[in-house]
C-alpha cells in the first residue's frame, strides 16, 4: 500500500496530539507542520518535523497527500477551502466549521475538486459512547425512552480563543459537536424539537455550558449537558428503558445495568419519609432485580486515520460522513437559535 504523507497546520494542543497518534499508524507519516507562532515551529523541529514557513509552503509541496488542520475554529473554512483547491486532501477538526453554510461550502468545494475532506469526530470510538450503544442496540434494556449524556467540569473554559466568540469559542461548539454526533449515531431517528439553554456563569461573550433536550419521531428523549462550573459531577450517561436502567459514572467506564427480574412485584412495602409513607418510591425488593455489569466495549482512535488511509486507497467507505456531520451542524445552528429565543424550535 502507498505510503500517505501529511502535514498538520496548527501545532498547539490537537495538532502535537495528531502527530502522536500518527506515530502508531502503518503507511501514514507526519513530514511537517506550520504555526503562526515560532514557538510551535521550534517545537516542531525538536519533534524531527519539518517547520513550513507559510501555509502556502505545505500547498505547493508535492509530497504532501493530506493536510490536516488544528487551528482555532474561526478559519478552518479558508484553510480547507485553499488546501482542497491546491489538491490536497483533507482532515479537519471539529467543530469543522462555525456553522452550516460555511460546512456546505467546503463540502461542495471538495466534490468539484475531487478530494477527500473529513472531520476528525474522534469521540465516535470513545469507549463509554460504544458500551453505552450497544446497550441500546441489542435492547439490553427493551424499549429506550430517555437517554442522557452530560460533560462536566469546573475550572470553566480554557483562557484561550475558546473564549471568543470570533474564533468559535463555548461549550456547544467545543463539546457539543461530540455529544451530539455520539447521541444521533445511536439514536438514528428523525428529530421533530429541538431546545437549548445556556449558562455564562464564567464569562458573557460565549456559552460556559449548555443543556440540550432532542426530542425524537418516536418520542424518545435526550438530554445533552455539558457544564464547566460543575463541583460535583452528574453521570456521564444515563439510560432507561422499559425493562431496566444503565449507568456509566465517568471516563473509566464505572458503571452498572439493572433489570427487572420475573413477574410484577407486589406486597409493595412502603418507605417512611420525614413527611409520611410512599408506595411510589419505594425501593425494590432484591428478588424482583437483577444487576450486572456493562457490556464494555475496547476501541482504538487511531482507526479514524487508518480509515482514512484505506478510503484514499479504494478500500473502505469513510466512517465520518460529511452529511452526518453536516446534520450535527444543522441541529447546532437550532440550538443557538433556541437558545436566542428560548423556545422550543421544530428541526427540519
Amino acid at each position: 500500500m502507498k505510503n500517505y504523507n501529511l502535514a498538520i497546520v496548527g501545532f498547539g494542543g490537537m495538532g502535537n496530539e495528531h502527530n502522536e497518534k500518527i506515530k502508531g499508524v502503518k503507511n501514514l507519516t507526519v513530514v511537517g507542520v506550520y504555526d503562526i507562532k515560532s514557538q510551535r515551529q521550534e517545537y516542531a523541529k525538536q519533534k524531527g518535523l519539518k517547520a513550513y514557513d507559510s501555509l502556502d509552503g505545505i500547498l505547493s509541496d508535492p509530497k504532501i497527500d493530506i493536510v490536516l488542520i488544528a487551528t482555532p475554529n474561526d478559519v478552518h473554512k479558508d484553510i480547507a477551502i485553499k488546501a482542497l483547491k491546491a489538491g490536497k486532501n483533507v482532515i479537519c477538526e471539529k467543530p469543522v466549521t462555525l456553522n452550516s453554510i460555511e460546512l456546505k461550502e467546503i463540502i461542495a468545494t471538495a466534490n468539484q475538486y475531487k478530494k477527500l475532506f473529513v472531520v476528525h469526530q474522534n469521540r465516535r470510538w470513545d469507549e463509554d459512547f460504544l458500551t453505552m450503544k450497544k446497550i441500546y442496540d441489542e435492547h439490553l434494556l427493551g424499549d429506550i425512552f430517555t437517554v442522557e449524556s452530560r460533560v462536566h467540569g469546573s475550572r470553566g473554559i480554557p483562557g484561550d480563543w475558546r473564549q471568543k466568540k470570533e474564533c468559535g469559542g463555548g461549550m456547544l461548539l467545543d463539546w457539543g459537536v461530540h455529544i451530539l454526533d455520539q447521541m444521533v449515531l445511536m439514536i438514528q431517528e428523525k428529530i421533530k424539537t429541538v431546545y437549548c439553554q445556556f449558562t455564562y456563569v464564567t464569562n458573557s461573550e460565549v456559552d460556559d455550558g449548555f443543556k440540550l433536550i432532542l426530542t425524537f419521531e418516536s418520542g424518545k428523549t435526550a438530554l445533552l449537558e455539558v457544564g464547566t462550573s460543575n463541583f460535583i459531577n452528574l453521570p456521564r450517561w444515563y439510560m432507561l428503558g422499559e425493562n431496566g436502567s444503565a449507568i456509566i459514572e465517568d471516563w473509566d467506564l464505572n458503571g452498572k445495568i439493572v433489570r427487572v427480574k420475573g413477574e410484577t412485584e407486589t406486597n409493595i412495602v412502603p418507605v417512611r419519609t420525614a413527611a409520611g409513607l410512599t408506595k411510589t418510591m419505594a425501593p425494590r425488593r432484591e428478588d424482583t432485580i437483577f444487576e450486572e455489569e456493562l457490556p464494555k466495549q475496547i476501541a482504538d482512535v487511531r482507526d479514524f486515520y487508518r480509515n482514512v488511509i484505506n478510503v484514499l486507497s479504494g478500500k473502505e467507505e469513510i466512517i465520518v460522513r460529511n452529511d452526518q456531520v453536516l446534520r450535527i451542524m444543522n441541529i447546532i445552528d437550532t440550538a443557538f437559535e433556541s437558545a436566542r429565543l428560548n423556545q422550543v424550535l421544530e428541526f427540519k
